[in-house]
């Protein structure tokens, strides 16, 4: 193996070789896992004649190309462009032309030489040089095409010109100052007398009404993007099957339009076995995926049967919306449709269909001649799906419709998870845009000590770029689609992605980096367009000046209680918060309040076999008594809470008065954003994931321990609204 080589092309592609680890001590990524990402990116790594050839063409790839596939600039008087030319070309004048997106073109010249000289490069014995020049031009933001061409008009060299906003949109009310909160939830936990099974957006709806009378400006959601319908008990919201479209479980059937015409429809669902099967899925504590998707497919299939009977051809105005629907999703909307009913076909042939690596080898990717024949041949198959996201996104958009109507500032918020799992349809439609030798995950930490591998193959920097960022443009999008903000899970994963090659453990992992400016300029501009504000996750590591970058970017930062503590232990006042970022007690991937307090997460731990050693649970159990202590002693020096309760911790469960007042102290803080569980006002103990386990613990599936109109009738908890609107409105002073 040319060692030479291997750190040449690593950093060519972005491969760090040393990192601060999160203790803060340097570390170096070993070359075998360098040498392994880049095998997993088409390197020869075994062969040392074919990878020195591979590096000779990279190089002069990047040399011989005048202008990149894609620039992102910002929003100025002045943009800068780089141009790599041979050194005879440098005296040449070159004419330009910007295509603006509406139409229009802009158009000017300059001579290379003029330009800042910023590197160079001697290839096949031809000097290359790297010149900035700068354009000088008025263009709004925007997807545009730049032009190069010579004094002949011969063209030279093309790139999208993108212009993007400085920062990401953040809504009116709250740039003026205003501080909103509400409540975030795992959809798929709602309960409500009249769901069957599972939250769905009738119950999204239910939810938005009510919190937007008790003074609330949004709910904030898990991510809702598509699982699998035939496949249901794949159920992290985490690893979906494409992050672009959504989870079809989440519709309310018998709100579909067609439904109410019906008779089949109608006459099963009203059946007393029907209203039984659902009795049960109701009453259940922990969601049945499996026997809710069951049913809802069922009575699906009927209502589409309506739908492709009497409206699909018809030229109706649903007809058409429809249609309209269907041409905007595209082909990607098609890939999504296909995939889900190749594996419904599959799984009705006996076949273990639980993503396309085990499908028949002639279907195991989009492309595939047999795909399209099989597709060709099974035409209501592949509108049945269609169907199913058309309701989706009808169901979605409504609720989003009736959070503006309410007047609330944001409305819901949307999360973006960080990856798709290897089975999915992304991956099956996209193979060259992912590194399938590799998955993404976390160095060793602290709570991790062994690190994390989270089976989600990462997209290939290299290849984002090829594609002139279209796929990630189109992530950002369809993710801004119906709600008021979004979410990021990771937000590092804009900078940089731990990746681990296949055959490596969590540790044998290097971080692999993206190109963060860009991204956050799509993230900003795809931001304005749709009137979408920006929340970045980012717990962790966090590189030195990615707080500031992301700050600068109008991103929102997410500040978790728990985690903001100062040097001697002590719990930062949320009044000392940044006003930029979204405040919150706890995370979906913590425990309750409750769970928190009384160290249910620790038993349990124990109880899965996460904690084998004695003396590392001893030593988390001492570290959380002292934690609570100085919870206490902040809350007391806030006057945060009754005088009755105790500043001992050794005297002081988790009251109501003690859960609520936590909620209302972080309400007076400085944040913008305050999110908070519904799980917490319900007063419940057991957590939704437990990160670590995936047999070990039902994670993503544990309901709220009361229907909606149940804890909206709590006058405990109308009164605990009301504290938390006049907590923001004295912090908006």
């Amino acid at each position: 193996m040319n060692q030479e080589l291997i750190e040449k092309l690593s950093e060519l592609r972005g491969i760090e070789s040393n990192y601060v680890d999160a203790w803060g001590n340097p570390a170096t990524v070993d070359a075998s896992s360098k040498a392994a990402l880049l095998a997993a990116m088409g390197f020869a790594t075994d062969d040392d004649a074919k990878l020195a050839e591979q590096y000779q063409e990279a190089l002069a790839a990047s040399w011989k190309t005048m202008l990149p596939k894609v620039l992102v600039v910002r929003k100025a008087e002045s943009y800068p462009v780089e141009l790599h030319l041979p050194l005879d070309d440098l005296k040449v004048p070159v004419h330009w032309t910007l295509e603006l997106e509406e139409g229009e073109n802009l158009k000017g010249s300059f001579t290379p030489l003029d330009g800042q000289l910023v590197g160079s490069e001697t290839i096949d014995g031809v000097e290359y040089k790297a010149l900035k020049v700068f354009l000088q031009l008025e263009a709004p933001i925007g997807y545009h095409t730049l032009v190069l061409r010579n004094a002949k008009r011969k063209k030279l060299a093309t790139t999208r010109f993108i212009i993007a906003p400085k920062a990401c949109f953040i809504p009116n009310e709250i740039a003026g100052g205003k501080k909103v909160w509400g409540p975030s939830v795992q959809m798929y936990c709602l309960r409500s007398e009249r769901n069957w099974g599972i939250g769905d957006f009738t119950d999204l709806t239910y939810l938005v009404e009510n919190v937007a009378k008790g003074g609330g400006d949004f709910v904030g959601l898990n991510p809702i993007h598509a699982l699998y319908p035939n496949n249901p008990e794949s159920a992290s919201p985490y690893s979906p099957s494409s992050r672009r479209w959504l989870n079809i479980v989440y519709i309310d059937v018998e709100s579909v339009p067609e439904y109410a015409k019906s008779s089949e429809a109608q006459a099963l669902v009203n059946s007393n076995d029907f209203q039984w099967r659902l009795g049960e899925l109701r009453g259940k504590d922990w969601v049945d995926y499996a026997g809710v998707t069951q049913e809802k497919l069922r009575a699906l299939r009927l209502v589409f049967k309506e739908f492709n009977e009497n409206v699909l051809g018809s030229g109706s105005a649903r007809d058409k919306a429809f249609n309209a629907f269907v041409e905007a999703g595209g082909e990607n909307l098609r890939e999504q449709a296909l995939y889900d009913a190749l594996q419904e076909h599959f799984y009705a042939d006996g076949i273990n269909a639980w993503g396309w690596p085990s499908w028949p080898e002639e279907f195991n990717e989009y492309h595939k001649p047999a795909v399209n024949k099989w597709a060709k041949a099974n035409p209501e198959e592949l509108n049945f799906y269609l169907y199913l996201q058309f309701l989706s996104d009808e169901q979605l958009a409504a609720v989003d419709q009736k959070a503006k109507d309410l007047g609330m500032a944001m409305g819901l918020y949307r999360d973006l998870a960080v990856g798709v799992s290897e089975g999915s349809t992304e991956i099956w439609a996209n193979r060259d845009l992912y590194i399938a030798g590799a998955a993404v995950g976390a160095p060793p930490d602290i709570l991790g000590p062994l690190g994390q591998n989270w089976g989600l193959p990462p997209m290939d920097p290299a290849k984002l770029i090829e594609a002139e960022y279209q796929p990630m443009i189109e992530l950002f999008r369809s993710n801004m689609r119906s709600c008021g903000a979004l979410r990021i899970d990771h937000v590092m994963a804009l900078l940089r992605l731990w990746m681990i090659p296949a055959g490596k453990d969590a540790k044998g992992g290097a971080y692999v980096y993206y190109n963060i400016n860009d991204l956050l300029g799509l993230l900003a501009l795809e931001s304005h367009r749709n009137k979408c504000a920006i929340i970045g996750e980012d717990l962790g590591t966090v590189p030195d000046g990615i707080s500031e970058t992301l700050q600068e970017n109008g991103v929102h930062s997410y500040r978790v209680f728990f985690f903001e503590q100062a040097e001697d232990g002590g719990f930062i006042s949320p009044a000392h918060y940044p006003v930029q970022a979204m405040a919150t007690l706890t995370t979906h991937d913590m425990p309750t309040l409750i769970g928190f307090w009384h160290c249910d997460d620790l038993k349990l731990g124990k109880e899965l076999g996460l904690y084998p050693d004695e003396n590392v649970l001893q030593t988390l159990y001492n570290d959380r008594h002292e934690s609570k202590q100085k919870i206490l002693d902040s809350l007391k020096g806030h006057q945060s809470l009754p005088d009755y309760i105790s500043s001992d911790v050794n005297w002081v469960g988790m009251t109501r008065d003690l859960n609520y007042g936590m909620q209302v102290h972080m309400a007076r803080g400085c944040s913008a954003l305050l999110s908070l569980q519904l799980e917490d006002w319900l007063e419940m103990d057991k957590p939704v994931n437990v990160p670590g386990t995936s047999t070990e613990y039902p994670n993503w599936r544990r309901k709220l321990s009361k229907n909606l109109s149940e804890l909206f009738a709590d006058q405990d908890v109308q009164s605990l609204m009301r504290r938390l609107s006049d907590a923001r409105k004295g912090a908006s002073n």
